[in-house]
């Protein structure tokens, strides 16, 4: 079901290393594998600043970081039981292997389920389980984590822009249209709406789902245009997923959620 809600007793140490996991039993060229690594430098980034006390309420970011990695982990186990991922999710688990789709397109798709989707539900989930309003407090910190992902999307986009300068013309202008149609920024702010807008159904269990359910719609709607094959052919070189750093060797202390 598109709208459950998952609580679970991860820790973000747990998080990486179930990341890790996911990472090293797919291959390198599956689009799930492209996004997953993105996604484990993110929260690395998220780690640290969790640890540098850069936010007012570090245990609410703390456990906001585990649900919302949990609503993924559960597609991911979904798909892997034969079952179909949740709406948002499908485009990224249905073109994974296409090898039409350029990584990075992938990653994008991810992206547009986890935060159009499920970033509201994850907040919303936090809000209830630890009794507290999505107030002024808890958007300021939810802003915080902007300045975070810019952070990850420098870094992916540095390993992309090489390989861009080297495309045709026309392939060029397709690429480039594609990145500007997806702002991290942008489906954030959308992702905060959404909380104000689900969040006093919360007690209508009925109308909540069907809310939450047409949302996948519309982003899994998006998330087939963010798929759709943008170059004639990927080149074998970039079949594999982005260019980032090794996961972390350690975990760094944090305070108990």
């Amino acid at each position: 079901m598109d709208t459950a809600m998952v609580v679970g007793r991860l820790t973000v140490g747990g998080v990486l290393e179930r990341m890790g996991e996911i990472e090293r039993g797919l291959e390198s060229g599956d689009g799930v594998a492209a996004f997953t690594r993105v996604y484990r430098r993110v929260t690395e980034f998220v780690v640290e600043d969790l640890a540098a006390g850069r936010f007012a309420d570090g245990a609410f970011v703390e456990r906001l970081d585990v649900v919302f990695a949990e609503l993924f982990f559960a597609n991911v186990d979904r798909v892997a039981e034969g079952r179909e991922a949740g709406r948002a999710w499908r485009p990224l688990f249905e073109s994974r292997a296409d090898a039409r789709v350029w990584p990075f397109q992938h990653v994008l798709a991810g992206m547009n389920a986890h935060i159009n989707h499920d970033l509201a539900l994850a907040v919303i989930e936090t809000c209830v389980e630890r009794g507290v309003e999505p107030d002024a407090a808890v958007h300021a910190d939810f802003l915080r984590i902007n300045a975070t992902l810019e952070r990850a999307e420098a870094e992916v986009r540095a390993g992309v822009e090489p390989w861009f300068a080297k495309l045709p013309g026309e392939e060029a202008e397709a690429v480039k249209h594609l990145l500007g149609s997806f702002s991290v920024a942008r489906a954030r702010d959308l992702a905060w709406q959404t909380v104000e807008m689900l969040w006093p159904q919360r007690d209508l269990p009925h109308l909540y789902a069907r809310s939450a359910g047409l949302i996948a719609q519309v982003v899994g709607f998006a998330g087939r245009l963010l798929v759709a094959p943008a170059l004639a052919s990927v080149p074998r070189a970039h079949t594999t997923a982005p260019e980032l750093p090794p996961p972390t060797t350690r975990h760094l202390r944090l305070s108990p959620g």
